[in-house]
């Protein structure tokens, strides 16, 4: 199993911590979020994981194509590899926080998740590619990174298996979260005339760990909010594995999440009696021993590889640190 974690980059301080931990504890991936009004620039903080790195893939985990013009982000994107010695990984999602914070109404639908993503595929070749009537060029690109599409929907699933080098999914641990959205991104490739192989698969997940684990599900919450305002979505909750009783509190819970979580989606997730339900669905975290529970359920409903945000951690780099000395190393090889 492959292990990565992404996390806002609160400051400069940390975003160095949690580099260092994550080569020396090898993980395979660290990722920066891109969330402002939360945290520091994530192109900034990228930079500094590069220079602190010498392993693992380093991803914007993730950006959007409307804050900036999806040229811009390729030329980031080659200019990253540049710095990180060929690790760069671009995650393009939707935008949620990350357009949301700064005033941004427009919304970006499936399909044009999957145009801007075949526009930013060929820039990274260094061919002239055309987007929306112009046309952009860098020549200049040595290598050509990975792009990766965060889905938590059926139709960016699709396009992630259509278009992508990878996908950063989004939909749950739970058997068959995973074995529904792994399918869908499956046909799509097959649809697509894409080998199996051809779209790296990542399951994403919150972490909280520490060594009181009722410190972890006191703070957990907040991201158990944030990531179901989302993942959950308004539509065919049904169709997407949520049991009765949990429909209506989560429709609740989409109305009035923040954006910018706190101690008041903590409360409102208890409130709306979601708690269990989410994080068995969207978490691993507790104690030592009981994250290692998790992570091997997880292993066995068909997760081969996990990116884990630490973002709203009780201790983001004491989870970091305690999950890859106490956790991972009983079932990294298996």
């Amino acid at each position: 199993m492959q292990i990565g974690f992404f996390f806002w980059p609160f400051n400069v301080d940390l975003t160095r911590k949690l580099a260092q931990l994550a080569e020396h504890h090898r993980y395979d991936m660290i990722g920066i979020a891109d969330t402002p009004g939360n945290a520091m620039d994530p192109w900034v903080a990228a930079t500094i994981v590069a220079q602190e790195t010498q392993r693992p893939s380093v991803a914007l985990c993730v950006t959007n194509l409307t804050s900036r013009h999806p040229a811009v982000t390729a030329s980031a994107t080659a200019s990253l590899d540049l710095v990180s010695a060929g690790r760069a990984i671009l995650g393009i999602g939707a935008g949620h926080s990350g357009t949301r914070n700064v005033g941004i109404t427009e919304k970006t639908t499936a399909a044009t998740l999957g145009e801007g993503v075949s526009f930013i595929k060929t820039l990274l070749t260094g061919s002239p590619a055309e987007y929306r009537g112009g046309t952009a060029h860098i020549p200049w690109v040595k290598r050509v990174p990975k792009v990766f599409v965060a889905a938590s929907h059926p139709k960016s699933l699709r396009e992630a298996g259509a278009r992508a080098d990878g996908a950063f999914i989004n939909y749950g641990l739970g058997a068959e979260n995973i074995r529904e959205s792994e399918a869908i991104v499956a046909d799509a490739m097959r649809d697509a005339g894409r080998r199996p192989d051809d779209v790296e698969v990542w399951q994403i997940a919150a972490l909280d760990c520490h060594i009181d684990g009722e410190v972890a599900r006191a703070k957990v919450g907040a991201m158990l909010a944030f990531l179901a305002g989302y993942v959950i979505g308004t539509k065919d909750l049904e169709k997407r594995g949520v049991p009765q009783q949990y429909r209506e509190p989560l429709l609740e819970l989409r109305r009035r999440y923040s954006t910018r979580p706190g101690d008041a989606d903590i409360r409102l997730v208890r409130e709306l009696g979601l708690y269990d339900y989410l994080s068995r669905r969207l978490s691993i975290c507790g104690t030592p021993d009981e994250c290692l529970t998790q992570l091997e359920a997880a292993q066995q409903a068909g997760a081969k590889r996990l990116m884990l945000t630490v973002s709203l951690a009780a201790d983001p780099a004491l989870t970091v640190d305690l999950f890859a000395k106490k956790v991972f190393p009983a079932i990294r090889h298996r």
